[in-house]
């Protein structure tokens, strides 16, 4: 009986552990930004990235003409944190973002000049 119950503990606890995931390539989707009003404009959103190991590199953009780079990624499990300077606007684009099946979704918070924004992200793999 114990063997069987410790053999049940393992296959639970071996379910339950995230499999590797390695999300390197391009992701395509929307991003709704919350305005000052309240309003929400939405928009497409491009993130080309490259795994290595929990390091995430790459860029995020409208699309393909209209990138910048990933200063600092990593993914931790299905969790994944990037973070953007936009040196031309002046501003901070964090991700705090989850893979969930097929898809790549969370927040994005883009500070800078006084004000910070927010964003709901949706992409999928292209």
């Amino acid at each position: 009986m114990r063997i069987l119950l410790c053999f049940s503990v393992l296959i639970g606890i071996a379910l339950a552990a995230p499999a590797d995931v390695n999300v390197t390539g391009n992701w395509s989707g929307t991003v709704n930004m919350t305005r000052p009003d309240g309003s929400i404009r939405e928009d497409t959103l491009l993130l080309i990235l490259k795994q290595s190991g929990t390091e995430i590199t790459g860029s995020a953009g409208t699309g393909a003409d209209d990138q910048r780079p990933i200063q600092k990624g990593k993914i931790d499990g299905d969790k994944i944190a990037l973070e953007i300077q936009d040196s031309e606007n002046n501003r901070v684009v964090t991700f705090a973002l989850v893979i969930a099946g097929d898809r790549i979704k969370g927040d994005v918070n883009i500070s800078g000049n006084g004000e910070t924004r927010k964003a709901k992200i949706d992409v999928v793999k292209k």
